[in-house]
């Protein structure tokens, strides 16, 4: 059986393991990694790291999306407007679609058809609100799109799982400097 090509956008190991693990029976995948709000750069390294070794364990092409000091200003600018909102309202979905829409465009010219995201993975994530990031930014390059939410059917335990096996480094917090932020105070308390 011959299968589908996707491209598949990975946060960190943890979240690609579960999705991953579903989709890799129905799909071809090659992952990609564009995140330019992990903050700080050693945590992005870090992240990036497991992402590299856990995608080699499992044999998956890994993309690596070039991200400058632009692309953090940009990011930066499409969300602190809404910098004061706790995780998972505006300043959230104008990060994700930010980095869903560089994603896209990315698979719209190497001739990518169809796309997904690890991002509902984590119970933080709304994936309403994920699935209408990725919804827009795909019809935008018109591509097709995996509408998924990889926490359910136990994936989030599933991703715990895979992670133990794979001794694979969990962060505790989503990734920029305000879910880093809210991470300490809620730790603090």
């Amino acid at each position: 059986m011959i299968k589908s090509k996707i491209l598949l956008h990975a946060c960190c190991a943890p979240c690609l393991t579960a999705a991953h693990d579903r989709l890799k029976s129905e799909y071809d995948i090659d992952i990609v990694w564009y995140n330019p709000n992990i903050y700080p750069v050693d945590e992005e390294k870090k992240r990036l790291a497991e992402l590299r070794r856990y995608a080699g364990e499992v044999k998956a092409n890994l993309i690596e999306l070039p991200c400058n000091d632009d692309d953090i200003v940009e990011w930066k600018q499409s969300v602190v407007s809404f910098a004061h909102l706790p995780e998972g309202q505006r300043r959230c979905s104008e990060c994700i679609y930010f980095r869903l829409n560089k994603m896209t465009k990315f698979a719209k010219k190497e001739k990518y058809k169809r796309v997904a995201t690890t991002l509902t993975v984590s119970p933080k994530k709304s994936a309403i609100l994920v699935n209408n990031a990725l919804k827009k930014s795909s019809i935008n390059a018109g591509l097709e799109y995996i509408e998924a939410d990889f926490k359910k059917q136990n994936g989030y335990l599933k991703s715990i799982e895979l992670s133990k096996a794979h001794n694979l480094y969990r962060q505790n917090y989503c990734g920029c400097e305000y879910s880093l932020s809210e991470s300490k105070q809620k730790h603090e308390i």
